[in-house]
């Protein structure tokens, strides 16, 4: 189906809808009994089952308060209800302010059962009597201002009568309202009927009320609480506003709730509220389709509203009753603006633009039906008013949850976005530190294999020491980033688990000697066996363990202990320890230390520096393998972080098998009369890689870009190739490709700063066979390149 008969499909039902909306109203109207000459007769009407609006020509006494021992004279005849603004009288046009009495005899039918009276709200107070009795009354009417009183209060009451006949004496005054008289039928009829309705009506407007209200207040909390949209904000306004016009307007159930406020303070929240309604829905409206919605037609709409509201607030009533025609005249005009602005929406599909639309007729028909039943052209049924009303606020609260869910939707690929920015972002500061850290540790390694004098190996140790320390920083803000998007790879090769805790010991042997701390491994007798796992994992874990014990320990000791808590032929359980004797961590502090970029305290910080992810990081490790570090620490007696974790047994059960068969040592020169190609455009980085290959007995050529290395290139000259990946002219991925799709085969290690999961997919399906991590360590490249030319086998070399 193409887009535009689409439109066109939904707005064809848009009319359907409201048909279908109207036939009910339209359908109450009916013909029914009127007066004549002030009588009404209703002998032949069943009372039982037809409700009867006394409506007709009534009695009129004009500046008279008659009540039923008053001595009646002739009256004048004029249509009931009907306002005295438009009430003329031997050629004498009325006005609003005054008082008048009504009267109206009725002729009963002889069977009618119980019976009730309607009684509506009149401008502005009322007293009627039944049968020469005190029936009801509303205010006070009296024939000065000063001593009536006014009050709107509908009421449904029970008639007992005891002859065929019901004489009503009806007196009216208003003296503060631009309207007087009355302006709704008074009703007879059934009592349990007429009860029921009253009943139902007030309870749909309690309800619907009520409903407003609460959704509002949910409306205006979503606006606090979230990204503070004003939409959002507006139509809770709007909501909480018009609930009142709910209660506050009709059958005034808020004017029975509250009886004793008076009548001026509930006439002018009746319009205020209305202002106010009117106001919120305009901006509500513009912000939500700013496009459509023409800027200065707002602006129009808010100053109308305040202007009215102003004149609400300082004038009394009976100055702004007089404007409320031309505002409704004016709010009826800005529903169809709406109703525009919303099919212009749905044309350019603007998210929720069709429940908009549908919403916004619905709304129209109300206030029409509404400003209808006000000039007493219609009467329509308060049921399908409230069914409008609830499908009015439905289809409003389904546009903002539609813009709700596109927000969201919008705020998710951001984020995914966001995360892939920093993803790349921190990629390439991993490249771009790891560079200059390769030609760090590569000279000071250099410079130590150089036999330095004991003071030149002291700072040289420091110095490897201090970029390893950097390089571990960067390595485990990047390992939390990989961890928060799930993207953690966990290896399971086979791996020595004590020879991992003693190369970790040996490498942390001058830390701890600078701290001046003791440093013991405890290894239970019954790991011998070698483990399937992940090394890379496992070593990170326990060195971030103890180097935080180290760091904080000072002149103490300092534990690592492996034990075995459960063996079988196929898994074995250890209890890695790290226990020391440092500062320890108070109990209120010790849930948050696990937490990422958070110590124990600030001075902690500052003392011992740190990120603070180290701990973190080795906390979700684990639990991504199914393990938990736990901690036990006491404030300057130190800590212990312990973790069980269980292995499967490797298949081979020979111990402390050698990674590599009768590895030679760098100083023999093993790789003399092999000839490296070394692909490299750092000057630094190739000083450093050349000295060590010289020193291993290499020769080595040297290519700057990967174009000079695929012309230098010579199967028959060279047995391997170091190539980096980031190179001008041509990079090391294109330099590879092109190599590969000559039918070369020589080996390609490739010498990168980029993060092994980011790049490992990539290397492999160009041909390239291993990886070396920039900075790397000499033993790890010398191993590679004896593997890989074929000198030595080595058994687990990735």
């Amino acid at each position: 189906m193409r887009p535009g008969f689409r439109i066109s499909y939904r707005l064809f039902l848009l009319p359907c809808f409201l048909f279908g909306f109207c036939l009910p109203v339209i359908a109450n109207i009916e013909q029914i009994p009127t007066a004549k000459m002030g009588i009404l007769d209703l002998r032949n009407t069943n009372l039982n089952q037809t409700t009867i609006k006394l409506h007709g020509e009534w009695g009129f006494y004009w500046h008279q308060l008659l009540t039923p021992d008053s001595n009646f004279a002739k009256p004048a005849f004029i249509e009931f209800p009907k306002l005295w603004n438009n009430i003329e009288i031997e050629g004498k046009k009325l006005g609003a302010n005054g008082y008048a009495t009504y009267t109206l005899t009725i002729l009963l039918p002889k069977y009618r059962g119980n019976l009730a009276l309607v009684i509506p709200d009149v401008y502005s107070s009322y007293r009627l009597f039944a049968n020469g009795k005190l029936f009801s009354e509303n205010g006070s009417p009296n024939s000065s201002e000063k001593t009536a009183v006014p009050k709107w209060i509908p009421k449904t009451l029970p008639l007992e009568i005891a002859g065929d006949s019901l004489s009503l004496v009806f007196q009216v005054a208003n003296f503060w309202h631009t309207k007087g008289g009355p302006y709704k039928e008074l009703q007879i009829g059934n009592r349990e009927s007429l009860v029921y309705q009253y009943t139902k009506e007030t309870a749909f407007d309690l309800v619907l009320t009520g409903c407003l209200f609460m959704g509002g207040l949910f409306f205006f909390g979503l606006f606090l609480f979230g990204k503070h949209d004003k939409v959002i904000l507006f139509f809770s306004l709007f909501c909480i506003f018009y609930s009142y016009r709910v209660v506050g307007t009709g059958l005034y159930e808020l004017h029975q709730i509250f009886p004793n406020n008076s009548w001026t303070l509930n006439i002018h929240l009746e319009y205020l509220s209305l202002f106010l309604a009117v106001c919120s829905f305009t901006l509500y409206t513009w912000c939500l389709y700013p496009k459509d919605f023409h800027k200065n037609v707002m602006k129009l709409m808010v100053v109308l509203c305040s202007v009215f509201f102003l004149i609400t607030v300082l004038l009394p009533p009976s100055f702004f009753s007089s404007l409320i025609n031309f505002f409704q005249i004016t709010m009826f005009l800005f529903i169809g603006y709406a109703l525009f602005v919303y099919i212009q929406a749905a044309r350019k599909k603007r998210p929720g633009a069709y429940y908009a639309l549908l919403s916004t007729a619905v709304g129209m028909i109300i206030v029409l039906l509404t400003d209808l039943e006000y000039f007493g052209i219609v009467d329509p049924q308060k049921g399908w008013l409230f069914v409008g009303y609830v499908a009015f606020f439905f289809l409003q609260s389904l546009i903002l949850s539609f813009r709700f869910a596109d927000q969201l939707k919008k705020a998710k690929t951001a984020a995914e976005q966001g995360l892939q920015a920093k993803s790349e972002f921190l990629s390439t500061m991993s490249h771009e530190i790891r560079t200059p850290l390769n030609s760090v540790i590569g000279l000071s390694n250099l410079l130590l294999r150089d036999n330095p004098r004991k003071e030149q190996e002291k700072f040289l140790k420091v110095m490897v020491f201090s970029a390893n320390n950097l390089l571990s920083i960067v390595n485990n803000i990047l390992d939390f980033n990989k961890i928060e998007a799930g993207k953690i790879p966990f290896e399971k090769i086979e791996m020595d688990f004590a020879e991992i805790a003693r190369n970790i010991i040996t490498s942390f042997r001058v830390y701890a000697d600078e701290q001046k701390d003791e440093l013991v491994l405890k290894i239970d007798p019954l790991l011998k066996n070698k483990l399937l796992g992940d090394p890379t994992r496992t070593t990170q874990v326990i060195s971030n363990l103890l180097n935080n014990a180290i760091k904080f320990t000072k002149s103490g000791t300092v534990i690592l202990s492996i034990d075995v808590v459960q063996a079988s032929n196929e898994n074995i359980s250890l209890l890695v320890k790290v226990s020391d004797t440092g500062i320890g961590i108070s109990r209120d502090k010790q849930s948050t230390i696990f937490e990422r970029f958070t110590q124990a305290d600030s001075s902690t910080s500052r003392s011992f520096g740190g990120t603070g992810l180290g701990l973190s990081i080795c906390k979700k490790l684990l639990e991504l393998q199914g393990s938990a570090l736990k901690l036990e620490s006491e404030p300057g007696k130190g800590s212990t972080f312990s973790f069980v974790q269980q292995f499967p047994l490797s298949i081979s059960l020979e111990t402390n098998e050698p990674f590599f068969n009768q590895l030679p040592t760098e100083d023999s020169e093993p790789l003399k009369g092999i000839t490296v190609l070394l692909v490299e455009d750092n000057e630094v980085n190739i000083l450093v890689a050349v000295t060590f290959l010289q020193r291993w007995g290499a020769d080595v050529d040297i290519a700057r870009n990967g174009k000079e290395g695929v012309e230098l290139l010579d199967p028959k000259r060279h047995r391997i190739v170091l190539m980096d990946m980031h190179m001008p002219v041509m990079d090391g991925y294109t330099a590879t490709g092109i190599i590969r799709s000559s039918g070369i085969n020589i080996p390609i290690i490739a010498l990168t700063a980029s993060l092994p999961k980011d790049v490992s997919k990539q290397i492999q399906s160009i041909g390239m066979n291993d990886i070396v991590l920039k900075p790397f360590l000499p033993e790890e490249l010398f191993k590679k390149i004896l593997h890989y030319t074929g000198l030595f086998i080595s058994t687990d070399l990735h």
